[in-house]
């Protein structure tokens, strides 16, 4: 039960990254990194569940958003453009030059954070942090932004996001931890249930269109557990878009609840995840390149999946999607946990 701090290694630039080791009473152990901060390691009962790199240069040159903090803005902009207040913003289209994605070019995934130990006990807590300066990656306002992991006494890793802009901004922070419960190789036959009765139907470019697909009788509902396998391939013209599941579920709810839960039949471990936000995206890891991630093992595609508590896609565009908007003054927080447990046998 402590918190521990190693080097990862140097960036280019020569600013070194740590990373800090968080133990907790109940055998869960979660490794962090400067550089992004980024969930390197989450172990449990003897299996690391989330993938990465071994090295500072692992991420370089991979990237993949492999366990990083998304901001300011995680998923997609349309064309990497909106308004607010009347002014035109403009931020940068690096997904194939037509739309924004998880932040831009430098997101807060690629950026150097500030750690701090806030606990060292039975629940040891790190607080990553950075100014954001107004016009970064196009963005209004200086944003002072953090983000708080804590590993509970119940195995649960708990992710605090808070953040304070000095001018009206947009702002949509998430974590991008790929998971895997079992040392299969793939997720065919993990077994997954989503508590959202629609998904954001999306266009070719995986922008919403504005209309909300209703889940029943399609390969996205997930109201009733099943592998994540079973209709990843099913012909719905939605599912052709995203080459598999890529899509944004409106979760069903208020305030923190449980959303999600999967289970590996071959691990036994169930991973929980508990938000108080509107919605998450579904990624299976459709475009995972089998680039060599934690000892060597590949990252191959759909061997991971991604559940993403967040707002909608392009909402400073979509006027009735829950608002992405921060004012002034206005403190910006959200709690998200991903807990851990061994199914009984």
């Amino acid at each position: 039960m402590s918190v521990r701090v190693e080097s990862f290694g140097t960036l280019p630039s020569g600013e070194t990254i740590d990373k800090y080791i968080l133990e907790g009473a109940g055998g869960m152990t979660a490794a962090l990194l400067t550089y992004g901060a980024t969930l390197q390691q989450l172990t449990f009962g003897g299996y690391d569940v989330v993938c990465g790199y071994d090295t500072v240069e692992g991420y370089l040159q991979n990237g993949g958003y492999q366990g990083a903090t998304i901001g300011r803005y995680g998923n997609r902009i349309a064309g990497g453009r909106f308004t607010l207040d009347g002014e035109d913003y403009a931020v940068p289209c690096n997904e194939r030059g037509v739309t924004h994605l998880h932040g831009g070019n430098v997101g807060f995934d690629k950026r150097v954070w500030h750690a701090a130990v806030l606990s060292e006990g039975g629940e040891p807590s790190v607080r990553f942090s950075r100014l954001s300066p107004a016009g970064e990656e196009g963005y209004p306002a200086n944003l002072l932004v953090s983000v708080t992991f804590t590993v509970t006494a119940k195995n649960a890793l708990r992710i605090a996001y808070d953040a304070k802009a000095d001018a009206p901004t947009v702002v949509n922070l998430t974590n991008h931890a790929y998971f895997r419960l079992d040392n299969s190789g793939s997720i065919a036959d993990t077994i997954l249930w989503i508590d959202g009765d629609s998904v954001n139907a999306v266009d070719e470019d995986l922008i919403p269109t504005g209309t909300w697909l209703d889940v029943g009788g399609t390969a996205f509902d997930f109201r009733e557990p099943k592998p994540i396998g079973r209709d990843i391939d099913d012909a719905h013209p939605q599912m052709l878009l995203g080459g598999g599941y890529d899509h944004n579920y409106l979760l069903n709810g208020e305030g923190f609840r449980r959303v999600m839960t999967a289970v590996s039949p071959e691990s036994g471990l169930k991973l929980t995840c508990f938000t108080d936000q509107p919605a998450a995206q579904l990624y299976t890891g459709n475009v995972m390149d089998g680039a060599l991630g934690k000892g060597g093992v590949p990252l191959a595609r759909r061997s991971a999946f991604c559940f993403e508590t967040q707002h909608c896609p392009d909402s400073p565009n979509h006027p009735a999607f829950p608002s992405t908007r921060v004012d002034a003054g206005e403190d910006y927080r959200t709690v998200t946990e991903y807990r851990l447990e061994m199914m009984e046998e």
